[in-house]
């Protein structure tokens, strides 16, 4: 919304609330992740230490359950379990087969009712590689585990690894189509073909929209040097299929599917959105904070302290991640609010503690939300309390029309 045009509408309409999940592999150092306090008196933990100037943006919830996510006499397949249920609430059908069926997840329950407004219906992100078959963790499909959303019982919606792709989405018509790989193969920018109409945009804008418009055309095209360096630099490894646009560092893909999914927001280009961080049971090592430990490994610590610590370390590196998200979230201005004041997020895993393997009082920050949220504490629910609780009340503030969301019991006071 720019101020200098609210004049020209008939009608100013308030800025819509967006909801979206980020999902967090393998457990926590428990000792290290969970602030002590309660109520709005709390303090962080180390872990959650980068976190600390968004403070009164969060909603740390415990006791939260994913009941499905425990075997129940299916044995052993916890990662994949953990990832099937997170956002549907539902028992995933012990195969490696075809014959998959799970039960639709909470963001495509928002997405049949509210997604025919915004261009895309919902979008998700991974930083792996989308799986809709084999077996892959102790007789579950891979589909289970590599896919966070699900449209119905039998169809995940695949997450989109390359940036390139999201970026396209976002901002182009599909390259199958012959024009964005002819403007690739050109080597133009996006902006190119706007700037006539942004330059005459701009001399209609107030100084501060023209700061504001000024703003935006620099992410955009910030994020597109950004991934024109990953195809740029990338180099094919044998047998594994890479897209262009992945960066080769895990923090560089990290931060730019962060900053797909803001520009996806402040775009209202959809309200819905994913991100799998990592798929649970993820050996991926993290050498920008000094661990080259595997970190599924490295979660079985079985309470050695040299793991632990390696463990403290990748979770403050996620938990300083999501904070830069935020931060970028809330300096984005809308409608006299900030981007995070109409955002709902939900960060967090179904998995406690990798060494335990336990599915109850999950890892769950709620941030953002502005005056629709009570912000700035600690909400302790009781125990076996369902997460998709949580996912129903969410979509009551979304207004989604919803009765149960998998194995809901009733709404969240939050």
């Amino acid at each position: 919304m720019l101020e200098s045009l609210h004049a020209a509408s008939i009608k100013s309409k308030a800025a819509p609330l967006r909801l979206a999940y980020i999902y967090l592999p393998n457990g926590v150092n428990v000792e290290k992740w969970f602030p002590k306090g309660s109520g709005k008196h709390f303090q962080l933990s180390s872990s959650l230490a980068p976190l600390a100037p968004l403070r009164d943006e969060l909603q740390i919830i415990q006791g939260l359950t994913l009941d499905h996510a425990r075997a129940n006499g299916d044995g052993a397949g916890d990662h994949a379990r953990a990832n099937a249920t997170f956002l549907t609430g539902c028992r995933p059908k012990k195969t490696s087969g075809a014959d998959i069926r799970l039960g639709i997840s909470v963001d495509q329950i928002a997405a049949q009712h509210i997604g025919h407004q915004t261009r895309l219906p919902s979008l998700e992100l991974s930083t792996d590689e989308a799986r809709r078959s084999g077996n892959c963790d102790s007789g579950y499909s891979c589909a289970y585990q590599y896919n966070l959303a699900w449209r119905s019982e039998t169809t995940p919606a695949p997450p989109i690894r390359d940036p390139r792709s999201v970026f396209e989405a976002l901002f182009g018509a599909r390259a199958t189509e012959g024009t964005n790989s002819d403007r690739i193969a050109r080597k133009k920018s996006v902006l190119d073909f706007v700037m006539q109409d942004a330059s005459r945009l701009q001399s209609r804008s107030s100084g501060a929209d023209r700061n504001k418009l000024d703003e935006y055309f620099t992410a955009v095209r910030e994020i597109e040097q950004r991934i024109e360096r990953a195809e740029k630099h990338r180099r094919d490894v044998p047998e594994i299929d890479v897209p262009n646009g992945v960066p080769s560092s895990y923090v560089e893909h990290i931060r730019t599917m962060y900053d797909m999914m803001h520009l996806a927001f402040q775009t209202d280009s959809t309200r819905i959105a994913t991100f799998l961080l990592a798929h649970d049971g993820s050996n991926r090592t993290f050498p920008d904070v000094g661990v080259n430990e595997a970190h599924h490994n490295l979660s079985h610590h079985q309470e050695d302290r040299r793991k632990l610590e390696m463990v403290a370390k990748i979770d403050t590196f996620y938990a300083g991640e999501f904070a830069r998200f935020l931060q970028k979230m809330k300096s984005t201005s809308e409608n006299h609010q900030s981007l995070l004041d109409n955002t709902m997020i939900v960060f967090g895993g179904g998995i406690c503690d990798g060494n335990k393997h336990n599915h109850e009082n999950l890892p769950i920050i709620l941030a953002g939300g502005g005056s629709n949220l009570q912000r700035g504490r600690i909400v302790k629910t009781r125990e076996e309390t369902p997460l998709t609780n949580l996912h129903l009340s969410l979509l009551d503030r979304m207004g989604v029309p919803s009765e149960r969301v998998g194995d809901s019991t009733g709404k969240l006071d939050i």
